[in-house]
């Protein structure tokens, strides 16, 4: 049966989370869905389809995994802090409790600021725009940690001495994962997080994991006085809510980026039936303000201010559900 109460709710957290940003002098933008080109990012995959006109000839085109790529695009032109409640679309996802392949996404981009500024903004978010009843997690006081201090409390690894990939791999077997004579440094460092670090991290409240390591290449900025990112991502009752950059500016940072990931993307996937998007060759030559972008699961923050351990019930038409039985929930 359908859950009109939960589609309330929805509703009614959107509509205090749109007055928020707005009150706050944010420009509510909507962007496209469908792009002939991504950002590459080869840990995605995504869905594509054909546009067809007998004029132009046909286009293969992507459906957005988040949107980013034209979000930087309006902050290029000037558009100040902006933010946009979307359809994002992921292929190959796990279906059922915290994910479904369409899902929504809040994003919003603060300029002039840095990721810092928007853990303060995001703590201000969640608390002005709280649901009534919401879990005991609200009142308590967020926790900032970084991942250097995650990791060795939760996993009892020296991220000063992870640089060195021997290391990395006497604490991987240490931990009794056994890595690869080849094994990339992320991929270890990634195993070690995924199975020791992030299941320990407090479920009693928000938490912002910070500072993540340089190696794991994205668009946040570096550092620059430590082998880290300007970046964190947010946790829920241990489940991911929300990632953020400060954003990268430079470059010749952002186009060796796309190269980088680009053909990785490439050799990953060639032979395989799997999208393989093209790069936006427009992007590395943005003029990007200093600001941070900040993305977060709507569907999955909606479930942590019911109380809910899974997203499902507040889908109105669930993947799983049509996949099962080709049946409305009526």
């Amino acid at each position: 049966m359908f859950d009109f109460n939960a589609a309330r709710k929805r509703s009614e957290l959107f509509s205090s989370i749109r007055r928020f940003f707005t009150g706050k002098d944010f420009l509510e933008v909507s962007t496209p869905t469908l792009s002939p080109y991504l950002i590459p990012e080869p840990t995605i995959k995504v869905f594509s389809t054909e546009f067809c006109n007998e004029f132009t000839g046909n286009l293969q085109l992507y459906m957005i995994p988040s949107p980013e790529i034209f979000m930087k695009k309006l902050l290029a032109a000037g558009s100040g802090s902006i933010f946009q409640i979307s359809q994002c679309f992921r292929n190959a996802e796990q279906l059922g409790s915290i994910h479904n392949p369409e899902f929504t996404m809040l994003e919003y981009y603060l300029v002039n600021a840095d990721e810092k500024d928007s853990i303060e903004l995001t703590i201000e978010m969640i608390e002005k725009t709280r649901l009534e009843g919401c879990p005991g997690w609200i009142e308590e006081k967020p926790l900032v940690i970084t991942m250097a201090e995650a990791m060795k409390k939760y996993a009892g690894v020296d991220m000063d001495k992870a640089e060195n990939i021997d290391y990395l791999r006497k604490e991987a077997e240490r931990l009794s994962l056994t890595p690869g004579p080849d094994e990339p440094w992320d991929d270890t460092f990634n195993r070690i997080f995924l199975t020791y670090t992030e299941p320990s991290l407090p479920k009693d409240r928000e938490v912002y994991l910070t500072e993540y390591p340089e190696r794991i290449r994205c668009l946040a900025a570096k550092d620059g006085t430590k082998p880290v990112r300007r970046r964190w991502e947010m946790y829920i009752n241990g489940i991911e809510i929300a990632n953020c950059y400060a954003e990268e500016t430079d470059k010749n940072e952002m186009a060796s980026y796309f190269e980088e990931e680009e053909d990785k993307l490439t050799r990953e996937r060639m032979g395989s039936k799997d999208a393989i998007p093209p790069a936006d060759p427009s992007f590395p030559d943005l003029d990007i303000p200093k600001s941070s972008g900040t993305a977060m699961g709507l569907d999955r923050l909606l479930a942590a201010e019911l109380g809910l351990k899974t997203i499902e019930p507040l889908l109105l038409f669930p993947l799983s559900d049509m996949l099962t039985d080709g049946k409305s929930r009526i």
